[in-house]
């Protein structure tokens, strides 16, 4: 499986995983089958609030899921469109999440979870 975190900055599976998928500097790439990790820029971070698009912001990489603090009804449509699942973040770091994702107990998006909004700081305001 190819889980896809958002994150802040790149401290492997140590990162953190950040708070918006839109507005996430950095994406951690992990394959599950090889116990692998590489890192992606995000290519659409510059979007217009409302207006991600998912596929371009992680750079067209092929993924299965992605895992994220919060994210918007439209990124969740784009991504769920190819197949994608998108889950909530219950832990700090990707290494926790992963391991939350394997034991099947990370919850599954869907637009009803969507966010509402960005705060001060730029994250989601649920």
């Amino acid at each position: 499986m190819k889980v896809c975190f958002a994150v802040q900055e790149n401290q492997g599976m140590h990162s953190t995983v950040y708070n918006h998928f839109g507005s996430a500097p950095l994406f951690i790439m992990v394959d599950t089958d090889i116990d692998g990790a590489t890192t992606v820029n995000n290519q659409d971070r510059d979007h217009i609030h409302g207006a991600c698009n998912p596929i371009m912001a992680i750079g067209g990489s092929d993924i299965d899921a992605v895992v994220v603090g919060g994210i918007g009804a439209g990124a969740i449509r784009g991504l769920n469109s190819r197949g994608i699942k998108v889950y909530r973040s219950l832990a700090a770091t990707v290494k926790e999440n992963l391991d939350l994702l394997k034991d099947g107990t990370l919850p599954e998006l869907t637009i009803q979870h969507a966010c509402g909004g960005h705060g001060q700081q730029g994250g989601c305001a649920h």
